[in-house]
């Protein structure tokens, strides 16, 4: 559905990924690996057009993103970032109903107040719409900004894709598990996946691919049990690694 074919993008001289090729599929979750700037983020915002690469190219249904107009590529993807600032006091409630603001004008409109409801409920937060999104807790507010991406998708037309990036970063491990199984099944119903983490662990679990990024190239993208290898993880983190079929584990000793 989304493709990256050879794409490039640069910060001053800096290329912050270099001839990276990704296609993103319905009914498929694709997780973004690799250490702290290995170029994950800048991938996810190519991807989300968000970006334009320096080379490259990257489309959706086989068009270049720079060639859709803002609102017709707005009702096929949502994007969740890593930060959001909001300027003005809302309530959650609001916040999530942010996702509909592509649909206005149009016959879906008249779905938006059940939208934002199934999409509440979907992240978990529906106890929390009558609240102010400033008084929400880290992870409460990401909860928020996925219900907001779910709003978005409803009623879109397929293939859709979303795109989230380190999701679990502010979450306790139930509600982090909660989300990495919503995202399976937001595949399973036909949605495009791709989620930046850094828990190798959680992207075994989510993911029916992983790719693992390194100074800003692809350095591997296949099946879980194919790129989460001692071999692989050790060559990209420069530590060692304890794979075994109960998790992965890095040698933390040599670190140190």
């Amino acid at each position: 559905m989304i493709a990256a074919e050879g794409a490039t993008f640069r910060a001053g001289r800096r290329a912050l990924l270099a001839d990276v090729s990704l296609a993103l599929a319905p009914g498929e979750v694709v997780a973004v690996v690799g250490p702290n700037g290995a170029g994950k983020s800048t991938l996810l915002r190519l991807m989300a057009g968000e970006a334009a690469p320096a080379a490259g190219r990257v489309a959706c249904e086989g068009r270049a993103l720079a060639a859709w107009h803002p609102l017709a590529l707005a009702r096929r993807r949502a994007v969740v970032s890593q930060h959001v600032a909001l300027a003005f006091p809302m309530r959650a409630a609001d916040v999530a109903g942010l996702g509909r603001l592509p649909w206005h004008g149009t016959p879906e409109a008249a779905r938006d107040a059940a939208a934002v409801e199934r999409a509440l409920a979907a992240a978990g937060v529906a106890h929390l719409a009558g609240r102010a999104y400033a008084t929400l807790s880290g992870g409460e507010r990401q909860r928020v900004q996925i219900a907001r991406a779910l709003a978005q998708l409803d009623g879109a037309p397929r293939p859709a894709a979303l795109l989230l990036d380190e999701p679990t970063a502010s979450l306790d491990a139930r509600h982090a598990a909660a989300l990495l199984a919503l995202v399976r099944r937001l595949a399973a119903g036909g949605l495009a996946v791709m989620v930046v983490l850094h828990d190798l662990n959680e992207a075994a679990f989510v993911a029916d691919r992983i790719a693992v990024l390194a100074e800003g190239r692809l350095v591997a993208c296949d099946a879980p049990g194919r790129v989460l290898t001692a071999p692989v993880l050790e060559g990209v983190y420069g530590i060692g690694f304890r794979v075994e079929q109960g998790g992965i584990l890095p040698r933390y000793a040599e670190c140190c």
